[in-house]
């Protein structure tokens, strides 16, 4: 997926947040363009929701400054607010009012001009696929309705920013889809900002044009998704593991000589290929050409199930 624009809405620089001796926020540096949709990754504990509350100047930060399209969401957070949609994890309704009444209530608190209410509710309620149900009560909505209808209460103040917490947390493929392909269109079609904060690999996988990885605090690696986990794990797209008859010194020298080798690794028999391509024809021809017996090969990329597994393991 390709970024729209390298301008910058979220900048955040030096940004540290602590309570009383626990780092929760550790010198972080983000920027996220105008247009992107940017995925915060990371287990429970590992910053993301407070990162989300210094932006909305929710919290103040410890040390370090964060901005959203120019405003210091320190010092001018209403500012923030009124460009900023948020869609926190919990959502909170008045379960006692229809749809429409509970989007009417957010409207007036944006100032929108009384006239045009009507009409904007319609239109946020059509992009979720909720128009029909307009008139029901919220105490009688599915799980997934709610997370909807909170996306039309993001959308009523037209947001250049609209931020997500755990948008599919508990919902059921079929609905998590909706507010997957619900959100690529509004990105397309209205070059809204997206910050998606999540610990799911697929949801941030499927939809995200950059990643930036928290773990304890700390942002330990940031890019798109092809490129992430071979940042993180030291160069190269890809690894290939070969076990041959016998691994001497020439054979190292001519594997590390193909052209897009990153590294080369060994393990007794097993030989490991770190590489921007898939490379397995010319590593096969040059063993083949050495007169070595090639018994095993595979390949596998950095996706970020590996990321997973080496950062985010939650004891």
């Amino acid at each position: 997926m390709d970024i729209k624009t390298n301008n910058n809405i979220i900048i955040a620089e030096n940004l540290s947040k602590k309570y009383n001796d626990s780092i929760v926020v550790d010198n972080i540096n983000l920027n996220i363009g105008k247009g992107e949709i940017y995925g915060l990754l990371g287990p429970n504990g590992a910053g993301k929701s407070t990162i989300i509350l210094m932006l909305l100047g929710l919290t103040e930060p410890s040390s370090g400054k964060i901005s959203v399209s120019g405003f210091n969401s320190t010092r001018e957070p209403l500012k923030v607010k009124r460009i900023t949609g948020y869609l926190p994890e919990k959502l909170g309704f008045y379960e006692d009012m229809t749809a429409r009444q509970n989007l009417a209530y957010t409207a007036e608190l944006n100032s929108i001009n009384q006239k045009e209410i009507p009409k904007k509710i319609d239109e946020v309620l059509e992009i979720v696929s909720l128009k029909k149900n307009k008139n029901q009560l919220v105490k009688q909505f599915s799980r997934g309705m709610k997370q909807r209808l909170g996306i039309a209460d993001v959308l009523i103040k037209d947001p250049e920013l609209v931020i997500f917490d755990e948008p599919t947390e508990g919902l059921d493929l079929k609905v998590a889809n909706q507010i997957l392909e619900t959100t690529k269109r509004l990105n397309e079609e209205k070059d809204i900002t997206f910050l998606i904060s999540s610990h799911q690999l697929n949801l941030i996988q499927n939809i995200c044009h950059r990643v930036g990885v928290l773990s304890k605090g700390k942002l330990i690696g940031e890019g798109g998704i092809n490129t992430l986990g071979g940042n993180l794990f030291g160069g190269g797209k890809y690894r290939i593991e070969v076990e041959i008859s016998e691994v001497s010194k020439d054979i190292i020298e001519k594997l590390k000589n193909i052209d897009k080798v990153k590294n080369i690794n060994q393990d007794g028999n097993m030989i490991e290929v770190v590489c921007d391509e898939d490379i397995r024809s010319e590593i096969s021809k040059t063993i083949a050409n050495s007169g070595l017996l090639m018994t095993r090969m595979n390949i596998k990329d950095y996706a970020l199930e590996e990321i997973y597994l080496k950062y985010f393991k939650e004891e």
